[in-house]
């Protein structure tokens, strides 16, 4: 119930007021029976515009840290994403993913959609990165269709750590469904998997536009994390009396390659 009404009273009517999403292959939403949507992930406001233009009720799987924040905030944040039917996975791996697994599968079983992000994260830099293996793995197990599924504009309209989004369109452009029933029964096969995310991946950058990195969106936040703390010790070294202007620079431009020409600092 708290799901139809934010999503008809709340949050919809505001956000179709001053947002005015547009939407681009409607017609593939299934009026009945499971199906995976899978999404670029550029935006926490994802989350809010792809259910919105969906008219059946949909179940994101959501990371495990927005259920267990401390204090006022987290409390409430933890109640809105129980209310509105969101599905808490830790995204440590090992029994963690299998118990992630089995939480869309549920959703799925009993005949209703799933969103996934097959990223894992966030985008860092707007760019589309590697896709993880779990959304094949419901995909086969289940044994049904994905909808991929390509989010535009939200980066711009809500970059993360921007609490209030700016106001201007989104788009939502929803792809043919990818049927994948030719491996049935073949779920525990790597190569399958990595065959079948690899092609909802391929269709997500066409659909988007995006730039493709072949590698985990993970992988590079870890690398700019470096890279940004590689390059505070350098400024701060690089700021202290008697270092020249050009070691200034050098030590900028070795923080950009992510190396440390100056082992010293």
């Amino acid at each position: 119930m708290f799901y139809w009404v934010l999503k008809m009273l709340v949050i919809g009517p505001i956000a179709r007021l001053l947002f005015r999403p547009w939407v681009e292959g409607q017609e593939h939403i299934p009026e009945s029976g499971p199906a995976i949507f899978a999404s670029n992930h550029l935006s926490f406001s994802d989350s809010v515009f792809l259910p919105l233009v969906v008219p059946r009720r949909m179940t994101f799987l959501a990371k495990s840290d927005y259920f267990t924040g401390k204090g006022i905030k987290g409390r409430l944040t933890a109640a809105f994403f129980r209310g509105i039917g969101q599905l808490p996975i830790d995204r440590s791996g090992g029994k963690a993913g299998e118990a992630a697994l089995s939480s869309g599968l549920r959703v799925l079983r009993r005949g209703q959609l799933l969103g996934i992000y097959p990223e894992g994260t966030r985008s860092p830099d707007g760019r589309l990165y590697r896709g993880r293996t779990g959304v094949a793995r419901i995909a086969l197990e289940a044994g049904v269709p994905v909808l991929p599924v390509a989010m535009i504009g939200t980066d711009k309209a809500q970059p993360t750590g921007k609490k209030v989004p700016k106001i201007m369109r989104i788009g939502v452009r929803i792809g043919a469904p990818l049927d994948f029933s030719r491996y049935e029964g073949m779920e525990d096969d790597r190569f399958v998997l990595r065959a079948v995310t690899d092609e909802i991946m391929y269709e997500l950058m066409r659909l988007s536009g995006q730039e493709y990195v072949d590698m985990y969106a993970t992988s590079m936040k870890d690398r700019l994390l470096r890279t940004a703390r590689i390059r505070a010790v350098q400024l701060q070294e690089a700021a202290r009396p008697g270092r020249a202007a050009d070691e200034l620079e050098d030590a900028l431009d070795a923080a950009e390659l992510g190396e440390d020409r100056n082992p010293a600092a």
